[in-house]
């Protein structure tokens, strides 16, 4: 039981020790850390940005419970407009701050990046959780007051580009349907070009038909010109010029008696003309 008790007791002044040690271990390392800060702002001070932040850069390392060195260190970034990397520094220094004053200038000058990238909605929300932690910074409520009216000027802006993307959308809808109406209206009148087309086709095909049904029912009143040519021949007009084949017949037939009389002529004279010899040819 003793035993016990001893082993108890000496555990505790062991523990106890050890968080001594650990807290004595922070103290040191915040104070390494605060002086680090220190030559940081000295280097800064002599526009050594470089080692400026070596040194805040190294303060940050050592201890976390010091927001001054990366508060510090998004300054030095935000005089270099190095917008994106002071605002991570600043978050990280309202995130480690446990006194209300380091926080309300964090945020105060999260606020003041979020001005600067124009993100003014952003920037009233930093402005107003700077001042829930100091209420009577005056600054603070002026930034306030600027980022609600730039946000305010914002949305106004964005409303009328809207109207105005709008308006240019209704304008060119109204162009197009116009542009659809002229098309609609070129395709109507072709179409009744086309419809006038199609019945002056009709009338003349109808007009063709009548004149072919006339020509047959005339070539039906006719004789047939397969069944009696020579009749047709006889009956048709003979053309200026030109006998008909009734009288060249006629002609040959006057001809050829013609002919006849003159070779009995010929033979008559023949047998009258004709002397008998007695004597022989020697």
């Amino acid at each position: 039981m003793k035993q016990l008790i001893v082993f108890l007791s000496f555990s505790m002044v062991f523990l106890s020790y050890s968080q001594e040690e650990e807290e004595k271990l922070k103290q040191n390392a915040l104070r390494e850390s605060k002086n680090l800060t220190w030559e940081g702002n000295k280097d800064l001070s002599e526009n050594n940005f470089v080692e400026a932040e070596v040194d805040y850069r190294k303060a940050i390392a050592k201890s976390d419970e010091n927001p001054a060195a990366p508060f510090n260190l998004g300054n030095a970034y935000y005089n270099k407009e190095s917008f994106s990397e002071a605002f991570g520094r600043f978050k990280e220094a309202g995130e480690s701050a446990g006194d209300k004053k380091d926080k309300h200038k964090a945020y105060h000058n999260m606020g003041n990046v979020f001005m600067k990238r124009k993100e003014y909605e952003k920037a009233v929300e930093a402005y107003k959780e700077a001042l829930r932690n100091n209420p009577t910074d005056e600054e603070t409520r002026y930034n306030l007051a600027l980022a609600k009216e730039m946000l305010k000027k914002e949305q106004e802006e964005q409303k009328n580009d809207q109207n105005e993307d709008n308006k240019d959308n209704q304008d060119q809808k109204d162009k197009e349907e116009k542009n659809e109406d002229k098309e609609e209206g070129d395709n109507n009148e072709d179409k009744k070009d086309q419809g006038e087309n199609e019945d002056q086709g009709e009338e003349e095909k109808e007009e063709n038909e009548e004149g072919e049904g006339d020509e047959k029912e005339e070539q039906k009143k006719q004789p047939d010109q397969g069944d009696k040519p020579e009749e047709e021949e006889q009956q048709q007009p003979p053309r200026p010029n030109q006998l008909s084949k009734q009288q060249i017949q006629n002609l040959l037939e006057a001809m050829q008696n013609e002919e006849k009389k003159v070779q009995e002529k010929i033979d008559a004279q023949k047998v009258k003309g004709v002397k008998v010899k007695n004597e022989k040819d020697w």
